[in-house]
């Protein structure tokens, strides 16, 4: 009797997680991700770093992730691209990869990333990592066993839809007695480490694998840890919207986003396709911020600080917020100048993307677009100026639901612009942004 309650215990607790799994990220998640500034070769003093810098300047504005990206688990691998020659692989007798101890030194001993987490957890911030979808060619070849079962990596495994960019792993089969059991081996050593965050890649884009992001949602459950599911790369198909809606917490919207504007003008388009779909604790995922220094060794360019003009990161940073999109700032956070470190600390920004509710596109054509949103007594208005040449953006307020004189303050200056009626029109400057507030003049 008391075996069949704890049974019943158990099932009840996993059917909790299930079904609140959203709640764990009410808010889009805002962080820091080693991708666009270290690519494949980020080391544990670089994550520190990082660590350090957020915990300081960025946590008290609701900062609160330091993700670790791709291949943390190969020893030797290499700026500007992977090494598919030689890669030294780090990975235990089950199959599950580890983190290479030269970059990752704590993780000596067969600690894990636990150390590493703890260290991230004493600053009151948060830990994530990067994974690939599937199960590890090494251990194919070695043909590992399954981490409580009798059975072996080869009874799950096929080399069917290989990730085209990188080949470090094979597609577990759904169904495939032992399938589900390997996805549980990863989440509970990753649990044990302390793992809040998991960004789990060739999972949506160009095929989206639907099984395989059911046994990672059960194998999250599974683990009673609160673990946000992030689903990558993009465009996720449309067809797929409402069951990544269902299983995920964020999904990526594009393919990998750059600092160049013909990137940055497509989410416009990309954005509004998207709108519908977002709801608590399950946000449409704009990608990374690649903005402040960035490139160090990186899949992409030359280290360099961003090569947005400062009105395109505005825009950048308005269309985040309005829209709601994850932020996950792609820089070396030590090296942030003042200008990017402000784009990052606006609190009425920041509150926009946090609390605002019914986000929609207002209007968008060749030159210009408009996106509004709303607290209880406040209107939000976002402008942006997407021609080539400085312009007026004008909407009537009647359009967002103001009918009574209001008083728009300016959230990038702070300054109050004053008492409007009718149109509001402000001049923005070429690829700029304006995101304004809204409220009823006494």
């Amino acid at each position: 009797m008391k075996i069949i309650t704890f049974l019943s215990f158990i099932f009840l607790a996993n059917t909790v997680n299930a079904q609140n799994f959203h709640n764990w990220a009410a808010t889009p998640p805002m962080g820091w991700n080693s991708w666009d500034c270290f690519g494949p070769t980020v080391t544990e003093a670089e994550v520190k770093a990082n660590a350090d810098y957020m915990a300081r300047h960025l946590k008290s504005y609701g900062w609160n992730y330091i993700v670790v990206d791709i291949r943390w688990y190969v020893a030797n691998d290499k700026a500007h691209g992977y090494n598919e020659t030689n890669p030294e692989f780090t990975m235990d007798e089950y199959g599950r990869f580890l983190p290479a101890v030269n970059r990752f030194p704590s993780a000596a001993g067969g600690k894990g990333f636990k150390p590493l987490a703890d260290y991230i957890h004493s600053k009151g911030l948060k830990f994530g990592i990067h994974i690939m979808r599937g199960v590890p060619v090494e251990a194919v070849k070695k043909n590992v066993a399954i981490k409580g079962t009798k059975l072996r990596v080869k009874d799950i495994y096929s080399e069917k839809d290989q990730c085209l960019w990188l080949h470090d792993m094979y597609t577990v089969l759904p169904g495939k007695p032992g399938a589900q059991e390997y996805y549980n081996s990863l989440f509970e050593m990753y649990a044990s480490w302390g793992l809040d965050f998991v960004k789990v890649d060739d999972l949506s884009s160009p095929i989206y694998f639907a099984g395989e992001v059911e046994m990672i949602r059960k194998a999250i459950d599974r683990t009673g840890r609160k673990i946000v599911l992030s689903t990558s790369p993009g465009e996720t198909p449309l067809a797929h919207a409402g069951h990544v809606q269902q299983h995920a917490n964020m999904w990526r919207t594009v393919g990998d986003f750059w600092d160049n504007w013909k990137q940055l003008k497509e989410h416009f388009e990309v954005f509004e396709r998207w709108n519908k779909w977002r709801k608590p604790g399950a946000f449409p995922d704009g990608d990374m911020l690649p903005l402040g220094r960035i490139g160090i060794r990186a899949e992409r360019g030359e280290p360099r600080m961003a090569r947005f003009t400062r009105d395109e990161q505005y825009t950048l940073m308005t269309l985040w917020a309005i829209f709601k999109s994850p932020l996950m700032f792609g820089g070396n956070l030590p090296d942030n100048d003042p200008f990017t470190l402000s784009l990052l600390t606006n609190k009425e920004v920041l509150r926009v993307l946090n609390k605002s509710t019914g986000n929609r596109p207002l209007f968008r054509d060749q030159d210009k677009a408009a996106w509004t949103a709303a607290e209880p007594g406040i209107k939000y208005l976002a402008l942006f100026n997407i021609s080539e040449e400085q312009r007026k953006v004008p909407v009537a307020l009647k359009d967002i639901g103001v009918g009574v004189p209001g008083v728009i303050t300016d959230l990038w200056t702070g300054k109050v612009l004053g008492t409007f009626t009718g149109d509001f029109a402000p001049e923005i400057n070429p690829h700029g942004a304006g995101l304004y507030k809204i409220v009823a003049a006494k």
